[in-house]
């Protein structure tokens, strides 16, 4: 089988406030023609060379899973989670997503399985920073 890129999509409320939060906040590269909105429709963001993040307005999500139900939101359904480098970089990257007004579900702090912490976007989707410790 031949890799391809991988694309996660998830439901939102609203593509601004998507947009501003994963854009300005984490620092994410959107991709795409820009709508009348200014915003890139779909909306897509760059995570790394094999992932794409595709935010879809919950309207247009229910289109595309038909009769499946969109998890409530604070009942999540899938945990993403971001490895980098080094400890330092979960701090900066949880700290940086704080500041963009990420709810902080888990501070930053060593786990069984790594350095990590987690937040929930706009739209209460977990994001989880981790770096293997090296302990």
């Amino acid at each position: 089988m031949t890799s391809a890129t991988v694309t996660v999509s998830l439901p939102i409320a609203d593509r601004a406030t998507s947009y501003r939060f994963y854009r300005d906040g984490l620092g994410l590269d959107a991709v795409g023609e820009l709508a009348d909105d200014g915003i890139p429709e779909p909306l897509q963001f760059v995570v790394n060379d094999g992932l794409r993040l595709m935010l879809i307005p919950t309207g247009g999500f229910g289109w595309v899973i038909g009769r499946h139900e969109v998890a409530p939101r604070g009942q999540s359904e899938c945990l993403l989670n971001l490895g980098v480098a080094a400890p330092a970089e979960v701090d900066a990257f949880v700290e940086r997503a704080r500041a963009a007004g990420a709810e902080i579900i888990t501070e930053t702090a060593e786990q069984p399985w790594a350095y990590a912490g987690v937040f929930a976007d706009p739209d209460g989707h977990l994001w989880m920073v981790s770096a293997d410790s090296g302990s």
